[in-house]
């Protein structure tokens, strides 16, 4: 059987994404979207960094930093860096051409 992809509405930072993902794995990539603008936020209401390309990027640090104490510490499975993978490209094509500029 195979699984087609459907749009799948995030919101981040009050801002809505169109996402490709398949029915079932919906749920996953609401928690991610949902960690993701929670993480955003702590690091905009900070008030340490300003702009919202610097607050994704020190974001994706903090998430890339918890992923690799996690897998020091557990030995995450390849099955599941392969899934954060794709994520991490499904995510990437949605923003893909929604630039944003900032002072």
């Amino acid at each position: 059987m195979k699984t087609t992809a459907t749009g799948c509405q995030i919101i981040i930072l009050g801002k809505e994404y169109t996402v490709a993902c398949p029915d079932e794995k919906k749920d996953e990539l609401l928690a991610a979207a949902s960690y993701l603008d929670t993480n955003m936020r702590e690091i905009q209401q900070s008030g340490a960094v300003l702009g919202t390309e610097r607050v994704a990027v020190m974001a994706a640090l903090n998430i890339a930093h918890d992923l690799l104490s996690l897998r020091a510490d557990s030995g995450i499975s390849l099955e599941m860096e392969s899934r954060i993978k794709k994520l991490r490209r499904n995510l990437e094509e949605a923003l893909d051409g929604q630039a944003e500029i900032e002072l």
